[in-house]
């Protein structure tokens, strides 16, 4: 029985883990709550401005959740028939919504109360935005028309007529509150003008487009129709940059993340995916019980929340670092360079530190010892790098330069005890260091040249001489015994090497040969 040896399980090499910091950050959106509306959640949006609320459209009312309790804080049922894209304004003190009758209306946060009403659609009403600049808002219907309103007269400023199926998508630009996106179900996203009431710019999605964002800065754009998502550049008159089709059914919504660097989609396919928009490629995946119809995320990354066609509405919610909320602070206050935000800043702006500046070239200041040098000055060189205390590199540095010239010697000639004895001190301190031994034996070879004839005139002088002469006979002393140790392990080394080899020739003798 001792010599029994147990059973030895074989090992085998694990597996990579399929949990990346990506999903690791998504999976902190915990404990789902779900709550049931009286129709399908048509549409989710979150209010820019703290306690970040978000509003929610289904059926005919339009609720404005609480992003903390999760709870209806407010609930706004002024409609004839259902409501369509609830949304707060730039500051979350109104509402805008429209309605399957064509009416768009504007509404009080805290009151509930109609300030407004826009009529005009003969259609239903799927696409109200405010503008940021507060001014005007936006509305596309079923009857083909996007029509841009001013707030204080409730007029329509701009009426747009070049879609030829329904108006579904649409956002103006927040950084040029003249430019307006529109997607339609005749597979056309296009740009619209307010100052040439004309458009500027149409692309071509494939099909029936659902949903259109924009990026901060206004370079470039995202639709989404069908089960394809398309980025297009604007500042290239509307190149295709990426298509990107990972959903198995039609996509139903999008929305961007408070850093805007992940792209959420929601699709019938009751997925949510999240793309990382540098590559485009899929970082996490949320399933969910039935198709979805809308989605939304706080600009804090603290609240995810999603409307699917059987009426539930699903919350998720993620604890928010303070360090993170310093960060959405910084990236708030940017302004993006080239961008239209960034030439209507004002006289009293105060740039970033990261801003680009032009200033004139200033001419290079040289260091006290540099000036010295530049003059042939070298004694007042190397009292200048002593004086000050500055690193042993910057002191070996000078020392080099002076032999490379031919400046030592004129360097430490005609001195006192008081001025040498800084000299000969830095010598002492460093000559063993590797680096720097060879230079300084030559600097002390040069002292002692220069003041061997004066040498016992000066006790402070002459304590460090003999503190130099200790220190070398010390670090003779250990060459010396590294050396002797060095030649033992040689011959450790040797016998072992023989012991080896007389080894082998008994056992190839003993070998017998096999003919």
């Amino acid at each position: 029985m001792g010599d029994y040896q147990k059973l030895a399980v074989k090992k085998y090499a694990r597996l990579p883990s399929r949990q990346t910091n990506e999903s690791r950050f998504w999976k902190k959106f915990k404990s789902p709550v779900s709550i049931k509306e009286y129709a399908e959640v048509s549409s989710i949006n979150f209010s820019p401005v703290a306690p970040y609320d978000f509003v929610v459209t289904s059926s005919t009312r339009v609720q404005i959740y609480s992003s903390k309790t999760h709870q209806p804080k407010k609930t706004i049922s002024r409609f004839k028939d259902t409501a369509f894209s609830g949304t707060f304004r730039h500051d979350g003190k109104l509402v805008v919504a429209g309605d399957a009758t064509g009416l768009v209306q504007v509404f009080d946060v805290n009151s509930r109360a109609i300030l407004r009403q826009f009529n005009g659609h003969k259609l239903p009403v799927h696409v109200a935005k405010f503008s940021n600049d507060s001014k005007h808002v936006i509305s596309g219907s079923d009857d083909k028309t996007l029509k841009v309103w001013d707030v204080s007269t409730s007029e329509a400023l701009n009426v747009f007529e070049d879609h030829t199926d329904y108006i579904r998508a649409g956002l103006v630009s927040v950084e040029n509150p003249n430019l307006v996106l529109s997607g339609s179900y005749d597979q056309t996203v296009k740009l619209w003008d307010l100052r040439s009431n004309s458009c500027v710019m149409s692309m071509n999605h494939g099909a029936p487009v659902e949903e259109v964002l924009m990026y901060p800065g206004g370079g470039a754009i995202v639709s989404a129709g069908g089960t394809t998502v398309k980025v297009w550049d604007l500042l290239s008159g509307g190149r295709a940059l990426h298509l990107v089709a990972n959903h198995q059914k039609t996509i139903t919504s999008m929305c961007f993340d408070g850093s805007s660097s992940r792209l959420l989609t929601g699709s019938l396919d009751q997925h949510v995916k999240i793309y990382n928009v540098m590559d485009y490629k899929v970082v996490h995946s949320i399933k969910y019980p039935a198709p979805v119809m809308s989605v939304g995320i706080s600009s804090t990354d603290s609240t995810l929340a999603v409307g699917m066609s059987n009426g539930y509405l699903s919350i998720r919610q993620r604890q928010a670092k303070s360090s993170e909320m310093a960060m959405k602070k910084i990236r708030d206050d940017y302004v993006q360079g080239g961008t239209y935000k960034y030439f209507v800043r004002g006289q009293s702006h105060q740039g970033a530190e990261d801003d680009f500046k032009i200033e004139s070239k200033r001419k290079k200041r040289l260091q006290p010892y540099d000036q010295y040098l530049k003059k042939f000055q070298y004694g007042n060189a190397l009292d200048e790098v002593l004086r000050t205390q500055q690193f042993p590199i910057v002191v070996v540095s000078l020392l080099q330069e002076l032999i490379h010239r031919d400046g030592l010697k004129l360097a430490i000639a005609g001195r006192d005890d008081i001025s040498l004895e800084p000299i000969v001190r830095f010598v002492v301190k460093h000559i063993n260091y590797p680096r720097y031994v060879n230079l300084l034996i030559d600097v002390a070879n040069a002292i002692i040249d220069m003041y061997s004839s004066a040498l016992g005139q000066s006790p402070l002088i002459d304590d460090l001489i003999g503190r130099l002469r200790d220190k070398v006979k010390m670090e003779i002393a250990f060459q010396k015994d590294l050396m002797q140790t060095l030649a033992s392990m040689d011959m450790l080394f040797a016998r072992s090497a023989v012991g080896d080899n007389r080894t082998m020739a008994v056992e190839n003798a003993t070998t017998p040969v096999s003919v």
